[in-house]
């Protein structure tokens, strides 16, 4: 896992440049907290960084040594009035820090909870986040809704996604994913390749990326929360806190310890 992640650092930013509609709430979220907060699968720091702007501290975790680097070389950057940051190299689902420090918040961004590719891992990170948090302490997190009709694919053809941009500098990539679905183990499997182009439209270079992620149902989580002492504060549907319905893609967990 750590390898998979290694070989995505040096351009996951311009790859997931156009995500943008989470940020808002993850910084609100933790405002609201107060802080600390502690991330998981925190990356490069896309979220982290925000949220220390805001002025909250914030503790960082990933497994991937690259990722961590990337993501301190651009907190180096930030002002000194920013919220502390920081990173620790460690796996969600064993890290361990001193038994007083308490976190009034705890987060997965971006799906990162589906990383975790079976349910004793599930178990072993939730248990330990739960043993992390303060007694009011919240954790929240979202990930995708499956959709039937997708999952019933299998081996599907080359599909484009949108393009992006990179922050830094300014390199269009023109994107691409390959999908399959092992329904069984509930593994969605993807092969990206990325194609960064020049303002001209001239080829730079092209990229082949592999990633394996675990999706889940919505009451299969609300079950695997509340075995795992977690109480059901909300759903959210989407990052506008909008409610959940049949309609909604996403699904964003506000989890709070059962008293």
């Amino acid at each position: 896992m750590s390898f998979l992640l290694d070989s995505w650092a040096d351009f996951y930013d311009a790859f997931y440049s156009n995500v943008q509609g989470d940020l808002q709430f993850y910084v609100e979220t933790a405002l609201d907290s107060g802080g600390p907060v502690l991330e998981l699968g925190c990356g490069t720091g896309r979220v982290t960084i925000p949220i220390a702007e805001s002025g909250v501290d914030i503790v960082g975790i990933d497994l991937s040594e690259t990722m961590l680097s990337v993501a301190q070389k651009k907190i180096d950057r930030l002002p000194d009035d920013s919220g502390t940051i920081t990173l620790v190299h460690s796996d969600m689902r064993d890290f361990d820090f001193n038994e007083c420090e308490k976190f009034n918040l705890a987060i997965i961004p971006f799906r990162g909870f589906l990383h975790l590719l079976n349910v004793d891992a599930q178990f072993k990170t939730l248990l330990n986040i739960r043993r992390h948090l303060a007694p009011d302490g919240k954790l929240v997190f979202n990930v995708f809704v499956p959709d039937p009709a997708i999952l019933a694919e299998d081996g599907g053809p080359i599909v484009p996604l949108p393009d992006t941009t990179d922050p830094d500098t300014g390199e269009r990539f023109l994107r691409w994913i390959q999908s399959s679905y092992d329904n069984y183990n509930q593994i969605w499997t993807a092969h990206v390749i990325a194609e960064e182009v020049d303002p001209s439209g001239t080829s730079i270079g092209r990229q082949h990326r592999d990633f394996q992620i675990r999706y889940a149902h919505r009451w299969e989580l609300h079950h695997l929360l509340e075995l795992c002492g977690f109480e059901i504060l909300e759903l959210y549907g989407s990052f506008d806190r909008g409610s959940f319905d049949e309609n909604s893609t996403e699904m964003i967990w506000v989890v709070g310890l059962c008293s």
